[in-house]
Parts: structure tokens; C-alpha cells; sequence
């Protein structure tokens, strides 16, 4: 049964894709499906509605940072208004030292089940599920490694290739530009998604690359200053079109694009709707969404039906689990062609690199 539809501004429809790990608590685990094959499990009558605890530990940044964090945040709220969850939220420390530390904190608190929000809780979330076996954990971007811990996993690739197709389009210059936060495998994905998508346009196109932090120090997605020298270099040397992959540091490369009267691409949500500045409102031409606020409802809805751990669950195009923001209108008048590439990826006629 698939649970209760989404709506989002992103091409294709929305898609409420019911999120369940396909092995039970104690099974072999380690597979992995996608959203919308993942199977429902049967209703639990342990205890009513009213007693779901649900645990969120923020990465880096933790909530107000317009995009990463704030989507997950987005998915825990609407357990709360929907499933009446009771629900806790914790953010790490700035170079995210005690993220151990928070999961036990909600462990030990009674919350059932936790979500680690990051690839950089894989680790952490391990140990864990090792210390809590009767807990329930999912962790974003990282696969699951043990039998009570789902991977919600996404297919920022696909998306980040028509982000590329809608800048290649949209450019006047033939020259447009990727900020990442920290470069390190998952950003490199966007990357390399952004790049094929601009290629398919313009194959002489000229894409800037600049990363913030090398990998290993994550305070490249808490840097807007770091992001704004990085736009600001760009766009002086020709870019009229940016896409960050960069957390909180996409202010900075909105900063940017505002006062040099560029264009740039948001990411993980809609940013020209979580950015409070007018003025930087109207510089983001779209954003590439990436539904983790999907991931974790969806992760919670089916724990609460009794699901269990052991597998990941894959958001990508077919799901509509990652997509482009349509607000402002844009890219309304080259819809046809996002369309066109996208059912491309979904049927497989592209495969869509997921290394630069």
C-alpha cells in the first residue's frame, strides 16, 4: 500500500513512495531497492500512535540551513502532524565530534526509532545499532550496515544531470560553474551529474569547479563566505550560471549571483522558497531537490506499520526522489526538454555518471 502522496515543485508527479526495509530485525540484510519497490510491513498493535518517539540528529549546520538539514527536518514534522509523533531533534557540535554521542542521547531517552541525518553518521551509527539492537535507525546517505539500520540513499546524480541540462539551456555565456562544499565522493556526485547534463546540451561548454574544503573537513557546508569568494571568481571570469552543492555555504553563491546579476542553481530544497532575502529570491533560477523529507516521513510511516531494518531504500528520478524546483517559473519554457532527459534516465537510454 503506498502511503500518502507528496506534493512537490518538481517535474513529473509526485510520488508517495511507502520507504521499507526489506529484512527483518536479526535477517542477513545489506539489500538494497528502490523506493517504489520497497514492500510495506504488516501493522503493529504493540503500542498506539500516540506512544512514537521519533529521534533526528542533524549534520553539520543543523536546522535553519535552508536546504540538507531543513529537509529532513521538514519529513520530522510531518510525522508529527500526521502519525502524532512525539518527536526530538539535536544538532551537532560545529566540527561534528559528538555525533556518537547525540544518537545515545536519543537512545537513552526512549526515542524509537533515530535518524542520523548525513553520510557522516554511517560510522556512528554502527556502533549504535550495535549498542541498541531493539532500536530502530536509518542514516541519510549512508548504507545500512547493520540488521536495525535502513540507508536512505538518493540519486543525486540523476537530478544534478538536469540541473546541467537546465543551465546549458538557460546560458547565454556557454560557461557555468559548480561550488561543492567538501570534495569528497557523495558531492562529486553532483558534480559529475551537473557536468553530464551541461555536456548533452553544449558539448563545448566551459564548467568552473571549485570545491571549499577538501575531504574529511566538513566545514566547507558552513562556510557562506567561502561560497561567495568561490561564486564571485566564477561569474567575474564569464559564468553566468552556478549550482552549489554546498549546505549552508549556497548563501555565499547566492550573495554572489545577486550582486554580480548572475544566475544561480539551488540544492536539497527549494531554495528560492526557504531563502528569506528577496533579493538572493530572485537569483536562484531553480534548485535541485533532493527529497530527503520523503526518505525520513517515509522511514517513519513504515516503522510505525511494523517495518524493520537491514536494507537501503534508493531516491532517485523514477521516484521522483530527486528533481528541479519549479518556482519563479524559469525553466517553464524548456520543461519539454527536462522531460525528455528525464524519461531518458528513467528508461536507461542514459546512464548517468556518478564520478567526475
Amino acid at each position: 500500500m503506498l502511503g500518502k502522496r507528496f506534493n512537490r515543485m518538481a517535474f513529473g508527479t509526485a510520488a508517495g513512495v511507502m520507504l521499507m526495509a526489506a529484512a527483518a530485525c536479526g535477517g542477513s540484510g545489506g539489500g538494497t531497492t528502490t523506493a517504489s519497490e520497497a514492500p510495506t510491513g504488516s501493522a503493529s498493535s504493540e503500542a498506539p500512535k500516540s506512544a512514537l518517539k521519533v529521534g533526528l540528529a542533524f549534520d553539520i549546520g543543523g536546522r535553519g540551513d535552508k536546504s540538507f538539514n531543513d529537509a529532513a527536518y521538514a519529513g520530522l514534522e510531518k510525522a508529527k502532524t500526521e502519525l502524532n509523533a512525539e518527536i526530538k531533534e539535536l544538532s551537532p557540535a560545529a566540527d561534528g565530534s559528538n555525533r556518537g554521542d547525540l544518537l545515545r542521547q536519543l537512545a537513552d531517552a526512549g526515542y524509537n526509532p533515530i535518524i542520523g541525518v548525513g553520510f557522516a553518521y554511517g560510522e556512528d551509527i554502527k556502533k549504535a545499532a550495535e549498542e541498541y539492537p531493539e532500536i530502530q535507525f536509518a542514516v541519510v546517505d549512508s548504507a545500512s550496515n547493520a540488521p536495525n539500520v535502513t540507508g536512505l540513499l538518493f540519486a543525486e546524480e540523476q537530478g544534478s544531470y538536469l540541473a546541467g541540462v537546465a543551465a546549458a539551456t538557460k546560458s547565454t555565456s556557454g560557461h557555468v560553474g559548480f561550488v561543492g562544499g567538501v570534495e569528497n565522493d557523495l558531492i562529486k556526485k553532483f558534480q559529475a551529474g551537473f557536468e553530464a547534463g551541461v555536456k548533452s546540451v553544449k558539448a563545448d561548454a566551459k564548467i568552473d569547479v571549485k570545491y571549499l574544503t577538501p575531504d574529511g573537513d566538513f566545514s566547507g557546508f558552513k562556510a557562506p563566505d567561502k561560497g561567495k569568494v568561490a561564486a564571485e571568481k566564477m561569474y567575474q571570469d564569464g559564468a553566468d550560471i552556478v549550482y552549489h552543492a554546498a549546505g549552508d555555504s549556497g548563501l555565499g553563491v547566492f550573495q554572489a549571483a545577486a550582486a554580480a546579476k548572475k544566475k544561480a542553481i539551488g540544492v536539497d530544497s527549494d531554495q528560492r522558497q526557504t531563502v528569506k532575502e528577496a533579493d538572493l529570491q530572485s537569483v536562484i533560477m531553480t534548485s535541485m531537490l533532493k527529497r530527503v523529507d520523503v526518505g525520513v516521513f517515509e522511514f517513519i510511516k513504515a516503522f510505525q506499520g511494523g517495518a524493520k531494518g537491514g536494507s537501503n531504500v534508493i531516491y532517485d528520478l523514477k521516484v521522483d526522489g530527486v528533481g528541479l524546483a519549479t518556482t519563479g517559473g524559469e525553466i517553464d519554457d524548456i520543461k519539454d526538454k527536462l522531460d525528455a532527459a528525464k524519461k531518458d534516465i528513467v528508461d536507461g537510454k542514459i546512464t548517468v555518471p556518478a564520478k567526475p
